[in-house]
């Protein structure tokens, strides 16, 4: 029997993946740190230990998921060619991201709504948005658009509703309207 190199996860990222399966699916709000930590298999110290609280925990959530969709956005719009393709590439990756089985809404959206006072969720939403929102307005900017600042946060619009459509009504098709009405919009602006 060969020996086999069983790589050790730290408590913190243990407690991420638990948090990212467990607050995606049922919300910040509904999940307690007792279930979190249960789910991650960590003492309570832990969670302690490398967030402080359970506001922290979710805003290093987010800032994990931001970071996996910004990378997901880079992946995707490196192999296109032209600023219009970008940005019609993104609705594709939306397109896909919302077929998944597990997709269950803009993770942003959802704990923004349930975030209330929380100025670190709040913040962690809010950067995600505008990092999307930059992206949007410099591949405007790259097609020439009249008023980039516009067009990005039209793009943003199409892109949130298609989120939301497809989360809240089900509707799995919505990111491709909203691809098709971004192209007629480029085309215009």
């Amino acid at each position: 029997m060969g020996s086999q190199t069983v790589r050790r996860t730290s408590a913190r990222e243990r407690l991420l993946a638990a948090a990212d399966e467990l607050f995606y699916e049922n919300g910040i709000n509904l999940v307690g740190i007792d279930r979190v930590i249960e789910h991650a298999g960590v003492a309570k110290a832990s969670l302690y230990d490398c967030f402080g609280s359970k506001e922290e925990l979710i805003r290093a959530y987010l800032q994990e998921r931001a970071g996996k969709r910004e990378a997901r956005v880079k992946e995707r719009i490196a192999g296109l060619q032209t600023p219009q393709e970008k940005i019609l590439g993104i609705f594709d990756l939306l397109s896909e991201m919302v077929n998944r089985t597990d997709y269950r809404g803009c993770a942003f959206q959802r704990a923004s709504a349930e975030a209330g006072a929380s100025s670190l969720i709040k913040g962690a939403c809010d950067a995600s948005r505008a990092w999307l929102r930059a992206q949007f307005t410099e591949l405007a900017r790259q097609a020439k658009a009249a008023d980039p600042e516009l067009l990005g946060q039209q793009l943003v619009f199409l892109y949130d509703g298609a989120s939301l459509a497809a989360s809240v009504d089900g509707d799995r098709k919505a990111p491709q309207a909203a691809k098709a009405l971004a192209a007629q919009i480029i085309r215009t602006g």
